[in-house]
C-alpha cells in the first residue's frame, strides 16, 4: 500500500475543522454532507451518515398503496413468467 501525502489542517476557535476540499472530493462529500464522529484508538474517523434511516421489510411493507385491486397467485405467476421470457429474448 502506497503512502499517501499528509496533509493537516487547524481547529478553530469555536472547533470547527477544515476537510481539505482533496478530500471532499475523493470522497464526494458536498456541503452540508452529515458526518459520523468516532473516536476511536487511532485517532477521529470521519464517515458518511447514512442518507435513510436503516430499515427492515417489516417498517416498510405495505407503505405503498395501490389504487388497483390485488392480484391472484395465478395473475402474478403469469406476468412473472412473461417477463422471464422478455429478458430471457434480449
Amino acid at each position: 500500500m502506497g503512502v499517501e501525502k499528509q496533509i493537516t489542517t487547524i481547529v478553530s476557535t469555536k472547533g470547527q475543522v477544515i476537510l481539505p476540499k482533496a478530500i471532499r472530493e475523493k470522497r464526494l462529500w458536498a456541503a452540508g454532507t452529515k458526518l459520523i464522529v468516532e473516536n476511536t484508538p487511532e485517532g477521529i474517523l470521519l464517515k458518511a451518515a447514512p442518507v435513510f434511516a436503516p430499515s427492515s421489510l417489516d417498517t416498510v411493507f405495505g407503505s405503498l398503496r395501490s389504487d388497483r385491486p390485488a392480484l391472484s397467485i395465478d395473475d402474478m405467476n403469469a406476468v412473472i413468467g412473461e417477463e422471464a421470457k422478455r429478458r430471457a429474448r434480449n
